[in-house]
């Protein structure tokens, strides 16, 4: 077993940060949140945990923001999240169950086996539900 020095030591934890800063550097996450009927609180929480992201160097997109919303159906607005979902590297969700869009992009996101990360704390119900199966997802007791 060979021991190191200080020095070889002192490299290595340096390389290690390195690694952990390419990884944040480089994640990639897509916003599941309301558009259509975003509140002004929504709306804030949402901006303040993209802006912590993207300080940190995170790429997020976020669909109010990102895209284009200019859709009399709506079909390219879901390729154009699916797509976006499909690069990401996690999902971070602010859940709001009046939401269809959201439900809609969830289940992408857990189609494809996304890491589903929550930003807010949906209210567990007493029975089955799709905010039970956020809560599981992302490891939240019921």
């Amino acid at each position: 077993m060979q021991l190191y020095s200080e020095k070889k030591v002192a490299i290595v934890m340096s390389m290690q940060d390195r690694e952990i800063w390419w990884e944040v550097e480089h994640l990639k996450v897509f916003v599941i949140c309301p558009v259509a009927n975003l509140t002004g609180e929504e709306k804030l929480a949402i901006e303040q945990h993209i802006a912590e992201l993207e300080s940190k160097g995170v790429k997020v997109h976020w669909p109010p923001r990102d895209t284009p919303q200019d859709d009399p159906v709506g079909y390219n607005i879901c390729c154009a999240n699916r797509d976006a979902i499909k690069s990401a590297d996690e999902v971070h969700i602010f859940w709001n169950s009046t939401s269809r869009g959201s439900l809609f992009d969830f289940g992408m996101a857990f189609a494809l086996r996304k890491t589903i990360r929550l930003i807010n704390d949906p209210t567990s119900t007493p029975k089955k539900s799709f905010e039970n199966v956020l809560r599981h997802i992302a490891g939240v007791k019921q």
